[in-house]
């Protein structure tokens, strides 16, 4: 088996892989990377129009940026799923620490207030 078929056959491997643990989401996820793609090499191609020099420490940090907003999304996923899972839980009727029922307070109401009401909006 030549070098390029082995390759093909990785890479179909990881795409099918990925995209049975993604699932519904593997379109959407394919889509954002594809976007980070496209603004990363426009974001090359604009640099010298702007008279910026290209750096490796820019790059980097480029990169690093998106990492970071990536895994801030994460959090926030992680976070939203923990706080419904004690919700349930105390719903069941197993009673919660005291710290967690105030932390799962004082984090939905901080959620509440700073998503918009569209309920106002709705037709």
């Amino acid at each position: 088996m030549d070098t390029l078929t082995k390759t093909k056959a990785v890479f179909t491997a990881i795409v099918g892989v990925l995209a049975s643990w993604l699932g519904e989401l593997a379109v959407p996820m394919l889509v954002l990377v594809i976007c980070n793609l496209i603004d990363y090499v426009t974001g090359l191609a604009a640099a010298s129009k702007r008279g910026q020099k290209i750096s490796s420490y820019r790059e980097i940090q480029g990169i690093a940026k998106k990492v970071c907003m990536w895994l801030l999304v994460a959090v926030w996923l992680i976070c939203n799923e923990l706080i419904s899972i004690l919700e349930n839980i105390g719903d069941i009727g197993v009673p919660l620490p005291g710290f967690l029922g105030r932390l799962v307070s004082m984090l939905k109401s901080k959620v509440d207030s700073q998503v918009p009401d569209d309920s106002n909006n709705q037709k």
